[in-house]
């Protein structure tokens, strides 16, 4: 029963695991981490990304173009790429050693102890991961907010708000922690697995009976 319930703790996390590592490499290219309407061109929608702008018109017509350099670029932006980067290499490492420790799995299927630590290491790596998602992300949505009700911008200027790609962002690192969490978890479950050596019989003191001296003389 308790190995059963191990094994879908695993699973659920690699579940998580591979969820939040899909949507956080989405998050990191979409164009839309920031929106912007225009009240005197209601028919165009700016959003904005780590990597380009683009444009949607009321046709659907979507132009984008690259932001043209990466010093030029506002600190946040510069520093959520670096870490958007970092988070998908950490995801995909993580995944892979939390893959090999999984139970049923034939590499290291004979040391439990080999598994648990790549167990513990892909939860770990997993866990760095989501906060490397969610630090970038929360930054950028801060200074939104920020910029959004700065007193000093006059009214009639347009106002960034969140994109769809904040949300994403959010759920990817906190499935990612939570995946990590839960493979970290399921890990005391192959310090267990391995088989008890038999006790050694004999007599106390450690002496032992041998077929040759099992007679007893009287």
């Amino acid at each position: 029963m308790a190995g059963g319930w191990w094994a879908k703790a695993q699973g659920g996390g690699m579940l998580l695991a591979l969820l939040g590592w899909i949507s956080s490499c989405v998050t990191t290219f979409v164009p839309l981490w920031k929106n912007l309407n225009l009240d005197l061109n209601e028919m165009e929608v700016w959003n904005m990304g780590l990597w380009q702008v683009c444009i949607t018109q009321e046709e659907g017509v979507v132009e984008c173009q690259a932001h043209g350099s990466f010093l030029a670029l506002p600190p946040e932006l510069r520093i959520s790429r670096l870490l958007m980067c970092l988070s998908n290499g950490l995801g995909l490492l993580g995944c892979l050693l939390a893959a090999l420790g999984l139970e049923g799995w034939r590499p290291c299927e004979h040391k439990p102890g080999r598994k648990r630590q790549l167990l513990l290491g892909g939860g770990a790596t997993l866990g760095m991961a989501g906060i490397t998602t969610l630090v970038p992300v929360s930054w950028v949505a801060y200074d939104t907010v920020l910029d959004f009700w700065d007193e000093t911008v006059p009214d009639i200027v347009p106002r960034w708000e969140f994109g769809e790609a904040t949300f994403l962002g959010w759920f990817a690192g906190a499935f990612l922690a939570a995946g990590g969490l839960l493979l970290a978890c399921s890990a005391r479950s192959t310090s267990t697995a391995a088989p008890l050596a038999p006790a050694a019989r004999g007599l106390p003191g450690g002496h032992h009976l041998h077929p040759k001296n099992a007679d007893l003389v009287i």
